[in-house]
């Protein structure tokens, strides 16, 4: 009885891995993450390769940029479609407010490394800091993506006539204003379906990503970490606020650049 009870000791002590290595000297937690986010990759990979495929199946606007207008026999031009800035309208900003958006993503990502490298050398102090400015930026981002969202769907003030087919099957020629799931003022309706789809889709991850860092932040704040001696939630949740980041850089490349 004593030799069982010995070995059953023992056998919890050595941990989930059994006694064995830990793969890639990583815990089962951030192994687990790894693993969810490779699952993600292949499915944001998808994604943009359906991108890839509809936008090359298009040709490109080949006339004078301050001439543009949105027909469905061309590909819209990006710099011309998102070239709006908040309290700056009429003034043309290509890409500005996205590059704007981009920059407070890019440094969320610095702020969580600093999280988490504080949380190697247990400061709770500069964990909570530095999570509370990495939640900050991902509100920003949020409340970023969701204006350019409600401009992207109200539309420019001149709108643009297109020829199109509605839900009744019937052909329309009219003035389009903004744009939706069947129509938009910028060309193919195609666009404004990836454009909803991809984005949204990346800002559903984002939004996750808020509410775990609200929570981590919170629980870092209350001393839970403190307690256990390591901060390793901290860092499985930089590993998905990073992976959100780099995510978001394919995105802008081959949504805005392309």
């Amino acid at each position: 009885m004593s030799t069982t009870a010995t070995a059953i000791g023992v056998s919890s002590k050595r941990g989930i891995w059994g006694g064995g290595n830990e793969p890639l000297n990583a815990s089962y937690g951030k192994l687990m993450m790894w693993f969810f986010l490779l699952s993600d990759i292949f499915t944001f990979a998808a994604f943009l390769i359906t991108y890839a495929a509809i936008r090359v199946s298009y040709p490109e606007y080949a006339g004078a940029m301050d001439t543009f207008q949105g027909s469905n026999e061309y590909w819209p031009v990006p710099e011309l479609v998102f070239n709006a800035f908040p309290f700056a309208h009429g003034l043309h900003l290509p890409l500005v407010f996205v590059g704007l958006m981009t920059f407070i993503l890019i440094m969320s990502s610095v702020t969580m490394v600093l999280a988490v490298e504080a949380g190697h050398r247990n400061d709770k102090k500069d964990v909570v800091k530095w999570m509370l400015w990495t939640l900050l930026g991902g509100i920003c981002f949020l409340s970023c993506q969701a204006w350019e969202w409600s401009h992207f769907i109200h539309g420019s003030d001149g709108g643009s006539l297109l020829t199109y087919v509605n839900s009744m099957n019937e052909v329309v020629k009219e003035t389009v204003f903004g744009a939706n799931l069947i129509v938009n003022e910028y060309g193919p309706a195609s666009f404004a379906q990836l454009f909803f789809f991809i984005t949204g889709f990346h800002g559903f991850h984002v939004t996750i990503g808020v509410v775990l860092l609200f929570l981590a932040f919170y629980q870092a704040a209350v001393g839970v970490y403190e307690r256990r001696g390591h901060y390793e939630m901290i860092e499985k949740i930089g590993l998905y606020w990073h992976f959100v980041d780099l995510v978001w850089v394919f995105v802008f490349t081959f949504f805005y650049l392309i």
